[in-house]
């Protein structure tokens, strides 16, 4: 690494907070100096996403619970409304081959999720670079702007996307997701959320939560100077961040794609998690979802047992 740019990080202060940062990007180029102010208070703009995501969530059930009313529905049928996937959409029913616009369709539905999902927890590492950029260029040394980092990012939650699409296919096609996006067993939800929450006692979700967590020593060892390698850093921060999350992300085939409530609830725990200088939240999280999933497997159990 040159000793100018070295300089340049040793002035932001390897040992601050991102929360310590200064969030002043004059010496930027507008667009720049635009991107980093809004990523300036990460938490707000987590609070300003989970709220709409929630916001559409419960317009979502209040339409579905005048429905339910208009059809006689009682308070149980109600509550049960809660974390149903978004209904009234086909991808393509068992045995039939998906067209290729309904393919795209649902690309783009898993591209729109992903991205609304982890931009709040993103949003502390691009400010971190947004604010060694800004103490670069004061120095008139060569900086990048802070978008190539974050197309870099979110080119790795497109990948996933394209990913996960290919995966609801195929799940569809087998029978375990239905053609409406809703899980159809429920042996199989229950070991995905047992399996997220065994995943986050992991060394490796640790470790990507780490690399998530403090962003600053990353870009101490790793600082790059043309748009190529600030890119690739974006890729190699979506590596750790997908690294994290990927399991809590997955868990939306066990309660339904496009599920808005369940969106919002792990888009709060993702950020949660990666705000914390900590491991308790993401220890805490592991316990509650083996517990949501071993409480599946015993109301699995119970109901055969009523059954037979």
């Amino acid at each position: 690494m040159p000793k100018t740019s070295l300089s340049v990080l040793s002035a932001v202060g390897l040992g601050k907070g991102v929360t310590d940062l200064a969030t002043s990007f004059t010496h930027l180029t507008p667009p720049a100096a635009r991107l980093g102010a809004v990523f300036a208070r990460p938490r707000v703009i987590a609070a300003l996403c989970v709220v709409s995501l929630a916001g559409l969530g419960w317009l979502y059930l209040g339409l579905i619970a005048g429905g339910a009313v208009a059809q006689g529905g009682d308070f149980w049928s109600l509550m049960r409304t809660l974390c149903r996937p978004i209904g009234g959409t086909s991808f393509g029913m068992p045995g039939s081959a998906p067209t290729v616009a309904n393919a795209a369709l649902l690309f783009a539905m898993w591209a729109a999720m992903s991205l609304a999902m982890m931009l709040p927890s993103a949003a502390p590492m691009i400010l971190t670079y947004a604010e060694i950029a800004d103490t670069a260029a004061r120095k008139r040394e060569p900086v990048v702007t802070p978008f190539a980092l974050a197309l870099g990012y979110a080119a790795i939650w497109i990948a996933f996307a394209a990913a996960a699409a290919i995966l609801q296919i195929v799940l569809t096609q087998i029978s375990l997701v239905d053609a409406a996006m809703a899980p159809v067993s429920r042996p199989l939800s229950a070991a995905s959320f047992v399996l997220a929450g065994a995943y986050q006692f992991s060394s490796l979700k640790q470790s990507c939560l780490r690399a998530c967590q403090r962003p600053f020593p990353f870009f101490f060892a790793n600082w790059k100077t043309t748009a190529r390698g600030v890119f690739g850093l974006g890729l190699r921060q979506g590596l750790h961040c997908l690294g994290c999350c990927w399991a809590m992300m997955l868990l939306m085939f066990a309660v339904g794609v496009m599920n808005v409530v369940w969106m919002a609830g792990l888009a709060i725990v993702m950020t949660l998690e990666k705000l914390s200088a900590t491991k308790r939240v993401s220890r805490a999280l592991g316990v509650a979802l083996i517990a949501i999933g071993l409480v599946l497997f015993g109301a699995d159990a119970f109901a055969f047992l009523v059954k037979e």
